[in-house]
């Protein structure tokens, strides 16, 4: 665990520490994000802070290189050459983006060649957990790897509209992936706590903690699609190291749960995203317009309508995203029915106060309503 928290802080001082760089960079190159009728803030905001993630994530996979026990890890596979190489390569690419916008196309083909430079190097699924280990033909594994990594990358994309929405959602997913990951790791026979997906999980919550502070709102700088694409392919990394090893008697020895938990924990980890995405692409797809095509109707834009403020509106979305991944994982190491309860009692402290947070407001201070 020690080292795992020395790659933590590591990836939280150097993120830290590079945003303040990359906002100057963003200033002098003109990457700013423009009012937009769809956006919430009312004055250009600087972005590029994807290359101080980056810049964070690479420090903490160098460090760990020199671990005792976290570089073994770095010696059994090309695994994590392979996601420091596509993070590099979505990186670059959404920070051209956020310079010089590019087209919908070259984006989805460079999330695409990342995602098969990390299947190349055996970052992809490898088998399915469906009640048995199930094991598909290379090309259909490589296929659905490659469509996870997008998708991933895409979610964070539409979740990234409120100030330090996307690195909480993800530092929280990270978080959830980490405490999954690791305490399985530990029942394996002998028990190894010491693996790529672990220490991916543990390196992006460093990253997420270190911009937190200079993108909570008032943001002084946003992720751009430097951040959001890199976010979301490190949380597939993630979650494919995760769900494409581990084995349904690892995560429970009753056959219902070992049937459902290892594919339902890792969605319900990601839940807010994957709705959100899901979500835009059906209402979008209805009124025949394309997909990625924007709008003003995500989950921050409807939280912003009932009456929260923005930071309220950010907390309470970190709320979600905490009852879905963090109680998911609660069903793997604890009892069902103490499980269950503690999630239902978490969603009724969410639902009560999303619901009745807007009708009260201190005196002198009304509740925001969004224009």
């Amino acid at each position: 665990m020690r080292e795992y928290l020395l790659v933590l802080m590591v990836a939280a001082v150097i993120t830290y520490a590079a945003t303040p760089l990359m906002r100057a960079v963003a200033v002098r190159t003109g990457a700013f994000t423009p009012v937009r009728d769809r956006d919430v803030h009312d004055t250009p905001i600087p972005r590029l802070g994807g290359v101080a993630i980056f810049l964070g994530f690479a420090a903490s996979m160098l460090a760990a290189t020199s671990l005792p026990r976290l570089g073994q890890v770095f010696e059994t596979g090309p695994e994590l050459k392979g996601v420091l190489i596509g993070a590099a390569l979505v990186c670059l690419l959404g920070a051209i983006d956020d310079i010089h916008e590019l087209d919908w196309l070259t984006k989805l083909g460079g999330q695409i060649l990342a995602a098969g430079i990390m299947a190349f190097q055996g970052v992809q699924l490898f088998q399915l957990p469906l009640g048995e280990v199930t094991v598909l033909p290379a090309p259909i594994m490589v296929s659905l790897t490659v469509i996870l990594v997008v998708f991933s990358s895409n979610a964070v994309n539409f979740v990234d509209g409120l100030d330090g929405l996307a690195a909480g959602i993800v530092g929280i997913a990270a978080t959830s992936f980490f405490v999954y990951s690791y305490l399985i790791s530990r029942s394996y026979d002998p028990p190894n706590v010491f693996s790529s997906a672990t220490f991916i999980s543990a390196a992006l919550i460093g990253c997420c903690l270190g911009f937190l502070p200079h993108n909570f709102h008032p943001a002084r700088l946003f992720m751009g699609d430097s951040g959001a694409l890199l976010l979301g392919l490190l949380l597939a990394a993630a979650t494919i190291s995760t769900t494409g090893s581990v084995t349904p008697t690892d995560v429970s020895t009753n056959e219902v749960a070992a049937t459902l938990l290892p594919l339902v924990v890792p969605a319900a980890i990601v839940l807010l995203p994957l709705v959100d995405v899901l979500s835009a692409v059906i209402r979008r797809t209805r009124r025949g317009q394309r997909p990625w095509q924007p709008d003003k109707q995500h989950l921050h834009h409807q939280m912003l309508k009932i009456g929260h403020g923005h930071r309220r509106a950010v907390l309470l979305l970190w709320l979600w995203a905490a009852v879905a991944s963090l109680g998911s994982v609660l069903f793997v190491f604890l009892d069902a029915r103490v499980a269950a309860a503690l999630v239902l009692g978490a969603v009724l402290v969410a639902v009560v106060l999303t619901v009745w947070l807007p009708r009260w407001s201190p005196p002198g201070h009304p509740p925001h309503r969004i224009r």
